[in-house]
């Protein structure tokens, strides 16, 4: 049995020890792109995708190939070709979208398509049980 992930109440389901590990860090992994530090003031968070892709000349391309390191992971736990699709959609939509000056950083702030991906494939792993 696995022990409770690392949100509150997050609990994940029964599966392999080696899937349990990778989703997991995988999780770990997305929230330290898409929401380590809270904007001093509010409820909103950001994370290193949103800051590194402030960079102009490759910023938004690292972080792009950084978040397909997690469509990887899913497509090693055996997430199917539909949902993995989906992710790939959300990467390519929030690299791209990034590429624009200002308009692009609001854009990969708020989608947080890492959290979005860890989501589809908890969906997926948590049907199969």
């Amino acid at each position: 049995m696995v022990q409770a992930g690392i949100f509150t109440g997050d609990v994940l389901p029964p599966m392999g020890a080696d899937v349990a590990r990778r989703l997991l860090r995988i999780k770990r992994l997305a929230w330290v792109l898409d929401a380590a530090f809270r904007v001093p003031g509010t409820k909103f968070r950001v994370g290193l995708d949103a800051l590194i892709g402030l960079f102009p000349g490759g910023g938004s391309a690292l972080m792009g190939l950084v978040s397909l390191y997690i469509v990887w992971e899913a497509w090693r736990m055996g997430v199917s070709r539909g949902v993995l699709a989906r992710m790939v959609a959300n990467v390519v939509l929030e690299t791209a979208v990034d590429t624009v000056p200002v308009a692009g950083d609001i854009f990969d702030a708020a989608f947080k398509a890492n959290l979005r991906n860890v989501a589809l494939i908890e969906r997926e792993l948590n049907g199969r049980r």
